[in-house]
C-alpha cells in the first residue's frame, strides 16, 4: 500500500515491495510463498528463462519451494490449482521440505497430469530434474507411468530414454539431468553437457508423465518442447543459479 506523509499533504510514497515479473508473481501468489529469498529466487528464475528465450518452450516447471505438498504441487508455467494446468498429484509417503521432494522407495508417485501424446511428439520434446542425493537403485525418475519414456538412473548406468532405450556408463551422482529430442536425434545431458546421443526411433504413448517410486531427492523438474544444446546449457545455468540462491545446490 502507498504511504502517506505529513497528514493531509497528499504526498505519497510507492510501496517498497519488490516489483516481480508477472508470471513469477502469479506463482508466488498461488503457492502462497512468503519467504523473501524464495520469492526472489523464483522471480530471477523466470527472468533468466525469458532472457534465454526458453520460457515459451516450457510446458511444466516444478521449482519445489515452500516446503509442503500444497506448495510443491504448483506448475510455475501455469500456477492454476487444476489438473489441466499440470499441477502435481502426490501419492504415497513423500517427504516435503526446503530441499524439495523425496520418495520413500515403496509407493511414492507424483503425477504431472501431463499426457505425453498431445503435448510431446516423437520428434520434439524434453524433460529433466535436479537430483540432490546419490541413491543407486533400479528405478525410474521422471517418466511415463507405463512405458520406457523418461529418465531412469540405474546402478552403474544412466539411462536416457525418449521412447527408445539408451544408456551411458556412470553412477547416479547428484546433478541436473535432462533428455531432449529434436527431429531424429535424442540426447541425454548432465549439468548442461551432452553425454549421450542416439538416433533410435521414438514411440509416443498416451500416458501421463510423473516422478516415480524411489528414494531420490528432487529439487526441480520440467517438461518442455525440444531444446538445443545451447538452450540446455542455458537452462542448467538458470536452474543452478536458482538452487544456489536457495542454498541447495549440489554442483559448483
Amino acid at each position: 500500500m502507498p504511504v502517506i506523509l505529513g497528514g493531509n499533504t497528499g504526498i505519497y510514497l510507492a510501496s517498497l515491495a519488490p516489483a516481480f515479473d508477472p508470471d513469477a508473481q502469479a506463482f508466488i501468489t498461488a503457492a502462497a510463498i512468503t519467504d523473501p529469498t524464495q520469492q526472489s529466487a523464483i522471480n530471477q528464475l523466470v527472468v533468466d528463462l525469458k532472457g534465454y528465450s526458453i520460457w515459451t518452450k516450457m510446458k511444466a516447471l516444478y521449482p519445489f519451494v515452500g516446503g509442503t505438498a500444497s506448495t510443491h504441487k504448483f506448475n510455475l508455467k501455469d500456477p492454476r490449482d487444476l489438473d489441466a494446468a499440470f499441477r502435481l498429484t502426490f501419492s504415497g509417503g513423500w517427504t516435503h521440505n526446503s530441499n524439495g521432494i523425496t520418495g520413500n522407495g515403496v509407493n511414492t508417485e507424483a503425477n504431472t497430469n501431463l499426457l505425453i501424446s498431445g503435448n510431446l511428439t516423437a520428434t520434439n520434446g524434453g524433460l529433466g530434474f535436479y537430483l540432490r542425493n546419490n541413491i543407486n537403485s533400479n528405478s525410474y525418475d521422471l517418466a511415463s507411468f507405463n512405458t520406457f519414456f523418461g529418465i531412469a538412473l540405474y546402478i552403474g548406468t544412466r539411462y536416457y530414454m525418449y521412447g527408445d532405450l539408451t544408456s551411458v556408463s556412470g553412477d547416479s551422482s547428484p546433478g541436473f539431468y535432462s533428455i531432449n529430442r529434436i527431429g531424429g536425434t535424442h540426447k541425454g545431458y548432465r549439468n548442461g553437457v551432452v553425454n549421450l546421443t542416439s538416433t533410435g526411433a521414438a514411440t509416443i504413448s498416451a500416458h501421463y508423465i510423473g516422478f516415480r517410486t524411489n528414494l531420490r531427492n528432487y529439487a526441480f523438474g520440467y517438461i518442455s518442447d525440444g531444446l538445443t544444446d545451447a538452450e540446455n546449457t542455458n537452462l542448467y545455468t538458470a536452474v543452478q543459479a536458482f538452487q544456489t540462491t536457495l542454498g541447495r545446490n549440489v554442483w559448483n
